[in-house]
């Protein structure tokens, strides 16, 4: 049964952290297009697939350009081009997820809610701006915030460090098996979605439970104590 936690006669708010690409946002155009673009100005396009590139997502881009091949002495140049014609175009070519910006609001209205993301954050922030949600989110942590991205705990903590929060009462919401380990490493609860780049048999391997989108996911947290 679901229950609510008073401290000192207030009611403590759970917490909720999202997950960007796949959980709330939709930008697999932005993404893939920017890969091929770094690639044909690096002229590495060869044997480069767009499953190669989307089986990645979730992982920082010097680990997706290393995991589909790239030399390492390359990497940094082909993330300098990715970031800056991404940039260009992210905005025209990302979009809301279903559902997504009334998960948002829904819940507003019972928790505190952060960003826990691999992306950049400063590009993040941009997207959110644009989509007119950035005002619902307390704190955004990207990947220049952490030194040990997902599936380390630290972006997690990072951002309960920010809220001035303790891991009592905290959600994750995410898209990969990224996100679910990061929050069993961070000793908080999780909630997987089946929205975007890994599926069931995937999440499945962790002990949470597994939902369609963002919005069911936020539904299931505020019944939960």
């Amino acid at each position: 049964m679901a229950f609510k936690i008073i401290v000192m006669g207030k009611e403590m708010k759970k917490i909720i952290l999202f997950d960007l690409d796949g959980t709330l946002i939709d930008s697999t155009e932005a993404i893939l297009e920017s890969f091929y673009h770094s690639l044909s100005v690096h002229n590495e396009i060869d044997n480069i697939t767009d499953e190669m590139i989307l089986a990645q997502i979730g992982h920082p881009l010097q680990a997706m350009f290393s995991t589909i091949g790239i030399n390492d002495e390359s990497i940094d140049k082909h993330v300098a081009t990715y970031k800056l014609y991404y940039r260009e175009i992210s905005c025209a070519k990302t979009f809301m997820l279903p559902n997504a910006v009334d998960a948002i609001r829904e819940a507003s209205h019972f928790a505190r809610l952060g960003i826990v993301t691999t992306k950049t954050g400063h590009y993040s922030r941009e997207l959110l701006e644009h989509f007119g949600v950035m005002n619902f989110f307390e704190v955004l942590v990207g990947f220049e915030n952490v030194t040990n991205p997902k599936p380390h705990p630290e972006p997690i903590l990072t951002a309960l460090k920010q809220m001035d929060a303790g891991i009592e009462n905290v959600w994750m919401i995410g898209d990969t098996t990224l996100d679910l380990e990061a929050s069993r490493n961070a000793g908080v609860n999780a909630v997987g979605v089946l929205s975007g780049y890994h599926n069931l048999q995937q999440l499945s391997s962790f002990n949470f439970i597994i939902l369609e989108d963002s919005l069911e996911a936020i539904r299931y947290i505020a019944k939960e104590g």
